[in-house]
């Protein structure tokens, strides 16, 4: 079997990232408008299925390093997308709020899975000096997947079923890329590297922190991802396919998000938190208070998309400094705790848009988000590495990961040094 390039590599992973993140889950909320029409359901009952694949996909993140561990690479991303194509699937037969909901559960499966099968196979396949770059690749499939569902709602408005079906058949061909070419590898370690340190009281309390900000992000955001679309339709008048202009927007500015999170690790980390915490909540404002001029309502979703991709970016950065070696955990704890947040934030969006309307339930939502930012001089710093007590501190992401093999020193591992043996990718049971 011949593997891709790592070019290749992350090509095909942002494009797997798209399907699993960007059609399975993030989509949903640009197709509420004519699917509480069709199956007349309620704000609050959209808002708890809107919560539903965040729950999933929580669980499915616990359970992802120990697939990728025992079922390898492939397998776990086999299984992430056969996950989505059943949700997709489903959601486009969907009859009433219980079928439905059973098919964006299942999509949140398959977005918990897919990141930590390819994290693995990045492991075996790429050299570890390209491992930031390939990830920001990677990352931004969010966003192109984000994207491509527009052409369906701008073409397809009101014919959210075939959308749908088109999205499964898009898993479908993604679960055959994953089998010719993502290896059955479940890691990949120099076999003399140090064992990671034990995590520090420090370290602990740093992360808390960490938790705590990207679960309100993920609260706050819930309002946005889940109902915007929504808003602009019922309160604004906007015929449905306007909506897709939103999405479009806001998937375009997150392709930005990760050099913004990039200068945020070179520069300013709590500075930057607030800021784009000021700018999601004026997104929500902005939105509330003109549903009804599309021009307006756009620029909100490009201020959105960049202040969340940005966000999360941010987080994922922070979470692997905080933990050097533990890549299980760094990057996992922060997204666990967005989705957390988004699955609290969902239903309560949907019960306050019933009882006090779309307005107020955004500006509410918007308020906290703003609140949030002024704590943002609590945002934890990073756990300064002790060679670097003389000349400049490494930055960005592929610093970030430098730092997740280190020898006994604990400087960065690089192949090649006198102290290098062999790397050894270990197959998984039964393959």
């Amino acid at each position: 079997m011949k593997f891709p390039s790592s070019t290749a590599f992350a090509l095909l992973g942002a494009t797997l990232i798209a399907i699993s993140y960007g059609l399975a889950r993030f989509a949903f909320g640009l197709f509420v408008p004519p699917i509480r029409e069709e199956l007349a359901l309620t704000p609050d009952v959209i808002g708890i299925i809107g919560a539903l694949p965040l729950i999933s996909f929580v669980l499915a993140t616990v359970v992802a390093p120990l697939s990728a561990d025992r079922l390898g690479a492939r397998n776990t991303a086999m299984l992430s997308g056969g996950f989505g194509t059943v949700g997709l699937a489903l959601i486009s037969q969907a009859s009433g709020a219980l079928s439905l909901g059973v098919g964006v559960f299942a999509c949140g499966i398959c977005t918990g899975l897919m990141m930590p099968a390819l994290t693995a196979a990045m492991q075996a396949l790429v050299r570890r000096s390209l491992h930031g770059r390939v990830s920001s690749v990677m990352n931004a499939g969010t966003s192109i997947g984000v994207i491509i569902a527009v052409p369906t709602i701008l073409f397809l408005a009101g014919a959210w079923r075939y959308a749908y079906a088109s999205f499964a058949v898009l898993a479908v061909i993604g679960m055959l890329a994953t089998w010719i070419f993502i290896p059955s590898v479940s890691s990949v370690t120099p076999s003399n590297a140090a064992p990671p340190p034990p995590i520090s009281a420090l370290q602990w309390s740093r992360l808390f922190r960490l938790s705590l900000f990207a679960f309100m992000m993920g609260f706050v955001s819930a309002a946005y991802w889940i109902f915007a679309p929504d808003l602009v339709v019922n309160l604004g008048a906007l015929p449905p396919d306007a909506t897709g202009w939103l999405w479009l927007a806001v998937g375009i500015a997150g392709l930005g998000g990760a050099v913004v999170a990039d200068l945020a690790d070179r520069n300013n980390p709590p500075i930057t938190q607030a800021l784009m915490l000021m700018m999601l909540s004026a997104s929500l404002a902005l939105l509330a208070a003109s549903p009804g001029n599309l021009a307006i309502a756009a620029f909100s979703a490009l201020v959105f998309g960049l202040a969340y991709m940005s966000l999360t970016g941010l987080y994922l950065m922070t979470g692997i400094r905080l933990l050097p070696g533990r890549l299980s955990m760094g990057p996992v704890l922060p997204f666990m705790a967005v989705s957390l947040g988004q699955a609290t934030g969902s239903p309560l969006v949907g019960l306050l848009v019933n009882e006090f309307g779309y307005s107020d339930a955004f500006a509410m939502f918007s308020v906290v988000g703003i609140l949030v930012a002024i704590l943002s001089p609590l945002y934890p710093r990073y756990i300064e590495q002790e060679h670097e007590e003389e000349g400049e501190e490494e930055t960005g992401l592929q610093a970030a990961y430098d730092y997740q093999l280190q020898n006994e020193e604990g400087e960065p591992f690089r192949y090649g040094a006198p102290e290098w043996s062999e790397q050894t990718a270990r197959q998984p049971e039964g393959s």
